[in-house]
């Protein structure tokens, strides 16, 4: 289940990109699909794990075309253990919200990114999280999670703030909002109510379900995204440098 649109966010053949914060590996699996030179980051050292295991089966079953590489480190987002503009693209998906100096991570992104080069970034969205927060107080309050609520224009002003410049924007899952509301009112833990795994089967029928139902589903997710999209999602470069600055590093 991607969150980055990787129409809006394109990976050529060859592209270095860093999944920051890649948790179970989805946009890495796909970036190395597309020819990337992927590196997943995380602090978690199962996950890293996993996604290693991941990425050698991948490679066995020539999932990646040639040229393409993919590696798993365990490391820090507010210290990158990277040179300055090591990097074509950046995604942090989901992460932000869980980091108390996010102005750090951003920083930190934008150091490892070329100029020129681009970045996704994907957060839960203001209303949806909102409801969350109001129905459960169990969804945030755990160590961990989240810590707080992201308008789409201050997670924007932000990135510019970064020095980043935005060019697009979106809403994701919108599927999903209902059953985090669901779970959030009937015990975030309570996988066994009979709402919650209702809702799950449909969701696991938008994954897997056939094709006419993974159009019906689809077709509802993209015409409910604008209204109740869980995730947002924002997209930006870093600009170029300027020939002056670049003929003072020269001097």
């Amino acid at each position: 289940m991607l969150t980055v649109d990787f129409s809006r966010f394109p990976i050529a053949p060859g592209d270095r990109v860093l999944d920051l914060g890649c948790g179970g590996g989805r946009h890495a699996f796909e970036v190395y699909r597309r020819g990337g030179r992927v590196v997943a980051l995380d602090r978690n050292a199962e996950e890293i794990r996993e996604v290693r295991r991941w990425f050698s089966a991948m490679d066995q079953a020539g999932e990646a075309p040639a040229g393409a590489s993919a590696i798993a480190i365990e490391g820090d987002a507010l210290s990158l253990p990277f040179p300055d503009d090591s990097f074509d693209k950046v995604i942090i998906s989901e992460v932000m919200e869980h980091i108390p100096d996010d102005k750090g991570v951003l920083a930190e992104m934008v150091r490892v990114l070329r100029p020129g080069g681009s970045i996704a970034i994907t957060v839960p969205r203001w209303l949806p999280e909102k409801i969350c927060w109001a129905l459960s107080d169990a969804y945030h309050e755990v160590e961990g999670g989240h810590i707080r609520i992201y308008k789409g224009d201050e997670l924007v002003e932000k990135m510019r703030e970064a020095g980043l410049t935005p060019y697009g924007q979106h809403h994701a899952h919108a599927l999903h909002s209902p059953y985090w509301w669901i779970k959030c009112a009937l015990g975030v833990d309570n996988d066994q109510a009979l709402p919650v795994k209702a809702y799950h089967q449909l969701l696991v029928w938008d994954i897997v379900g056939t094709p006419v139902i993974s159009r019906i589903t689809r077709a509802a997710e993209s015409a409910l995204n604008p209204v109740i999209g869980k995730s947002f999602v924002a997209y930006a470069t870093k600009p170029q440098a300027r020939t002056s600055d670049a003929a003072q590093g020269l001097g």
